[in-house]
């Protein structure tokens, strides 16, 4: 199976199957997918997303983004849910050289996970219900709050620390792809040298953090957003196979 898919306007649209989770079952494939802004579709990714079955797409971005750059196209059968997991505006774009990529990023993380206790609740909630697949979430790049958010589903489905990492720094691959969209939206390129990075650097210090005030990123879960056992199993039950 893959898990780059390939579209012509996005850029960072994967599956996350097949990682080995809890008692070495591994992640469904074609259940679960993450990916950058699904508005920036022409009509032959729309045609190649539509092959997909996708039932139901989870937004991360701020409704003023939505606004000003569109979400994914409306379908029947296609459920939408926009949850701004971030509460903290900030142009990325916009920062200074001088900006360290991890230490910056990771607390950016940290700020997500702090605020969006909510919404991140929310999204699990789509998530662990059984007719919501296949789903796709996302946000701008399918980076930051994509990836947090990706963290957190495998963790509780026991994913090890070091795969979530090597996961979260496949953007990589999709890097200079996201530095020209944002060029080209911008007219100039992208001032700070990190956009559209994701070295593993920055989900290690995230996980780190989450260590060090929960315990671990499913404490965080656990105590932060209310995730108890019986829900671990429910999602278990619907992300990996028997």
């Amino acid at each position: 199976m893959s898990r780059h898919i390939a579209f012509t306007r996005l850029r960072n649209f994967r599956d996350l199957g097949g990682y080995a989770g809890f008692e070495g079952r591994t992640v469904r494939w074609g259940r679960l997918y993450r990916a950058d802004a699904l508005s920036k579709m022409d009509d032959g990714d729309w045609a190649r997303f539509l092959e997909l079955g996708v039932k139901t797409v989870i937004d991360l971005r701020y409704p003023f983004e939505i606004a000003k750059r569109g979400r994914v196209r409306e379908h029947d059968g296609l459920a939408y849910h926009n949850l701004s997991v971030e509460h903290r505006p900030y142009r990325q774009a916009e920062l200074g050289p001088e900006v360290a990529v991890g230490p910056f990023l990771a607390g950016k993380y940290v700020e997500v996970a702090q605020d969006g206790v909510v919404e991140l609740r929310q999204a699990l909630d789509v998530i662990v219900a059984e007719d919501s697949g296949p789903l796709v979430f996302h946000c701008a790049s399918g980076k930051d709050r994509t990836g947090l958010l990706a963290a957190l589903v495998l963790t509780l489905l026991d994913v090890p620390d070091e795969v979530i990492v090597e996961d979260f720094a496949l953007t990589e691959l999709a890097t200079a792809g996201l530095v020209a969209d944002i060029t080209a939206l911008m007219g100039v390129p992208p001032v700070w040298p990190g956009y559209g990075r994701a070295p593993a650097e920055v989900m290690t210090l995230f996980l780190a953090w989450a260590a060090e005030h929960h315990g671990s990123l499913r404490g965080y879960a656990e105590t932060q957003l209310g995730i108890d056992d019986a829900y671990i199993t429910r999602l278990r039950a619907t992300l990996l196979e028997p």
